[in-house]
């Protein structure tokens, strides 16, 4: 398993649109790959749980990834919600 932590940069937080590439690049892994934001834990394969989080700049996250691909799957998470706008 790997956790790692993303703080939000993008000025406007993360966008519909931002986050339904999020997804789509989330289903493209193998590996279980959820989004952790205070209490809140969530399938990042999914549409509806991610909106549901409402991302904000400065927001502090965990991406966490499980599975046999776990290491590009964090690694390219991290990438897209740390420079997306």
């Amino acid at each position: 398993m790997i956790r790692q932590t993303v703080t939000i940069q993008a000025e406007e937080g993360i966008c519909a649109r931002v986050t339904a590439k999020v997804v789509q690049v989330a289903n493209e892994f193998k590996s279980q790959v959820f989004i952790e934001i205070g209490t809140k834990k969530i399938n990042a394969k999914s549409i509806m749980g991610m909106m549901s989080l409402q991302l904000l700049t400065g927001d502090s996250l965990a991406v966490v990834a499980e599975g046999d691909d776990e290491e590009a799957a964090a690694e390219k998470m991290k990438e897209l919600l740390m420079t997306s706008e």
